[in-house]
């Protein structure tokens, strides 16, 4: 199928938890039902009537090997689905599924994932990712390794400690209105995590999930008012080795932009998946924004950071925007690995208004 005769993908649906600094007394399954049940709600669709499920967590997070399967018990797998999983954040879930419904084979798809950062050391778990010959037996955490690149961008002239310190009061502001957020209003710098970082500058760990719902065509104008069309989505990946790489820029980040055709026509609106209050200002330059766009109004990673979810988030706040009015042209963002290792853009758009 060649690509201009594919199906356009819209998100018609965008459903997430309260994330809260530890949710003990809840399962991930427990956690993961009543956004299901939201999403699918908002659209009147039944389990049955998906087309593809596709869900994105984590067995290192869970300590359990193929955890994503009790979460599946609970979506429901019989009678027999069409379904897929991957081991990262659920952005690169719903890739999958923009991929599935752009060659016709279904018409929907629900795309999940959550993560539970709280029962262990998320900072100890996250040094699985790195080069395991050289790197990894250092055990450098990711709040260290974000302190590398912080220092990075100060050393070279692009930031600085006060700068880090505004990007953190604006996130976390913007959450005031976010009732999901984790942080809201403002919140004290604090000291040091690792020089140059604040406790501040670092995301909250917490628990949390998220869900949306994929429709292509006429079925997303019959499932919502006003789709969030995604005009293009792309991930590349940056070298594995940190020190053949310049941390203070994301070439990665910059190829998904073109490949996905941010560039062809200014944005609106930026939900930028940065833990790090550094992370932004490499975002930022990556993908060319202006002063005049609006970036994380959710409040962002730094209100509320569930592993495996927080990038998915970024797409679905970028699509509740455009669904309500508040938005036309959006790029959502999310990343996985260190120093914002793996990167994955989309371009969503709302249909002009009458």
């Amino acid at each position: 199928m060649a690509p201009h005769d594919q199906p356009q993908v819209a998100v018609v649906a965008f459903g997430q938890s309260d994330h809260l600094r530890t949710t003990d007394e809840l399962s991930e399954v427990e956690m993961l039902m009543p956004v299901l049940h939201e999403v699918l709600a908002a659209t009147g669709l039944k389990t049955s009537d998906i087309g593809f499920t596709c869900s994105g967590s984590s067995d290192y997070l869970a300590g359990r090997a193929f955890s994503f399967t009790m979460a599946l018990d609970g979506v429901g797998a019989w009678p027999p689905i069409s379904e897929s999983h991957v081991e990262t954040d659920g952005a690169w879930a719903l890739y999958e599924a923009w991929v599935k419904l752009r060659t016709g084979e279904a018409d929907t798809a629900l795309v999940y994932s959550y993560g539970k950062s709280s029962p262990g050391s998320v900072r100890d778990v996250l040094t699985r990712q790195l080069d395991p010959y050289y790197v990894a037996p250092l055990w450098p955490d990711s709040v260290a390794l974000a302190a590398l690149q912080a220092q990075a961008l100060i050393d070279a002239g692009e930031t600085d400690e006060p700068a880090l310190a505004a990007v953190a009061s604006r996130s976390r502001t913007a959450a005031a209105t976010n009732p999901h957020a984790q942080l809201r209003g403002a919140v004290e710098q604090g000291e040091y995590a690792v020089r140059p970082l604040r406790t501040g500058d670092c995301p909250p760990v917490g628990d949390g999930a998220a869900a949306v719902v994929l429709a292509t065509g006429n079925r997303a104008r019959e499932l919502c008012e006003r789709p969030a069309w995604i005009r293009g989505i792309d991930h590349r990946i940056e070298a594995h080795g940190l020190g053949v790489r310049d941390l203070t820029d994301s070439p990665s980040t910059r190829l998904a932009a073109e490949r996905a055709g941010l560039f062809e026509r200014p944005v609106d609106t930026a939900e930028l998946h940065a833990p790090f209050t550094s992370q932004e200002v490499v975002l930022r330059r990556a993908l060319r924004l202006a002063d005049d766009v609006t970036v994380n109004p959710s409040g962002g990673a730094l209100a509320a950071n569930p592993m495996m979810a927080a990038g998915l988030i970024r797409i679905g706040e970028a699509a509740a925007r455009i669904h309500r009015g508040a938005s036309d042209r959006a790029v959502a963002h999310a990343t996985s690995g260190p120093c914002l290792q793996q990167n994955l853009v989309a371009v969503l758009e709302g249909e002009a208004r009458a």
